[in-house]
């Protein structure tokens, strides 16, 4: 793929265009977009659609209606003000190329302990070639980008030959639910782009994701005669080996082969714990919840079923708990792994646009944790994750490499007009 006139000016216009990059991704950056705070940054984002010329809609999803999806992520609250958004740029002409949706998500994990990061999280700060804040590179800066390469493609004048989406959705971090809503809702296209930060990689694999809710039982008193009584966070501390047990276990079973070289592809990791009341109690439950991954292929209700009985089994190594066995509950991700062949058409497009961005051939990769993508495997719909660089994803002082940014900004404006094509207009 050749830089052609084309590629050029919507090249020059992200040049004049980057700055208010920048300042767009702060903006959004600056919205404390955590589990249940999403409508604000979803509303200032609809505006900027419609600023686009794009017919922009945002609606709630409905759990009733997604929950027969595969992906569908139980959930125990609720959707009232936290919608989805969608923005459409429709061709007037008959159709030449292949119709897209680029989305990413706008959700946030949370940003405590703030008090370790050396930059306010919800206050984007640039040091040198870095921007730091929370959920800067998973995903805002994929949004930003996204966004960017729409605009510049309209400052280019330019007229596609497909119909393109942007969707922001809610919920990537958790459920997935957020996706699955506008595509339950009819919007679909050819293909998907979701820049995830990959550190410019097209992700090939990803694994399948649940988790677990483990409520363990004990019997109160008086720290004064707690001889006599059965403290449940103590008790906690056998489910939690047994967790990590089943962690080394189930990464020695046989990989799956986009993971064969991958030293520990499967991760189990417990991630709240809440138990207790006052320090001269002794608690009488103790509640704990994890996150397990599994292989591409492998049935979510099976590995659930699986680890159930590897908790319940742990238990019987205590008295007390094998007569009050723990209750054991799932939520939230019931994710089912992912994995593509390197030969669809959508990699062809992502791989010619790397090359004329970078210069050098795209490397795939196959990734320990899940996104989106899996929602549009249910739909038929093939999907790849490519996105930028940077570091500390769900840590303190999360971080985009800035040049990483511009680079997918080029590369999914070449990707668009390798896919969805150029209208050409007579003079």
């Amino acid at each position: 793929m050749h830089i052609t006139e084309t590629t050029e000016k919507v090249f020059a216009a992200i040049d004049d265009i980057w700055e208010e990059e920048l300042l767009f991704l702060k903006t959004i950056g600056s919205f404390k977009s955590t589990l249940g705070n999403e409508k604000d940054i979803q509303m200032y984002i609809k505006n900027h659609i419609e600023e686009m010329n794009m017919k922009a809609t945002s609606f709630v999803p409905d759990p009733k209606r997604l929950s027969s999806y595969q992906n569908y992520g139980h959930v125990e609250w609720s959707y009232e003000d936290r919608p989805v958004v969608v923005g459409e740029w429709k061709t007037n002409q008959p159709k030449i190329g292949k119709s897209l949706i680029l989305q990413g998500h706008i959700d946030v994990v949370s940003a405590e302990p703030e008090h370790l990061w050396k930059h306010d999280p919800y206050n984007p700060t640039i040091v040198g070639d870095k921007m730091y804040g929370r959920g800067i590179v998973d995903m805002k800066g994929g949004v930003a980008a996204m966004i960017h390469a729409v605009k510049a493609l309209q400052k280019a004048g330019i007229t596609l030959g497909a119909d393109l989406q942007i969707q922001t959705v809610i919920e990537e971090e958790c459920t997935g639910n957020g996706a699955l809503a506008l595509l339950d809702k009819g919007f679909v296209a050819d293909g998907a782009l979701i820049p995830e930060p990959t550190t410019l990689r097209a992700m090939q694999a990803q694994v399948g994701v649940l988790w677990v809710r483990v409520k363990v039982k004990g019997s109160g008193a008086h720290v004064e005669r707690a001889e006599k009584a059965q403290n449940a966070i103590n008790k906690a501390a056998y489910i939690i080996q047994a967790l990590e047990e089943y962690r080394e276990h189930i990464n020695t079973k046989p990989k799956h082969p986009d993971y064969s070289n991958h030293p520990h592809p499967l991760n189990v990791n417990v991630g709240t714990i809440n138990g207790g009341d006052w320090p001269s109690n002794v608690p009488s439950e103790c509640t704990l919840e994890a996150r397990i991954g599994f292989y591409p292929g492998e049935n979510p209700a099976d590995i659930q079923r699986e680890v159930k009985e590897w908790i319940l089994k742990a238990t019987e190594k205590d008295t007390w708990m094998k007569e009050t066995p723990p209750e054991v509950t799932f939520y939230g991700f019931s994710a089912p792994g992912s994995s593509h062949s390197s030969d669809l058409d959508i990699f062809d497009s992502l791989n010619n646009a790397h090359q004329l961005t970078t210069n050098e051939s795209l490397e795939q990769t196959a990734f320990t944790g899940t996104t989106d993508v899996r929602a549009f495997d249910e739909f038929g719909i093939p999907a790849v994750c490519y996105g930028p660089s940077g570091g500390n994803m769900h840590g303190v002082d999360e971080y985009l490499e800035l040049d990483s940014l511009k680079m997918l900004t080029q590369s999914i404006a070449a990707f668009i007009l390798d896919w969805c094509k150029e209208e050409q207009t007579s003079e």
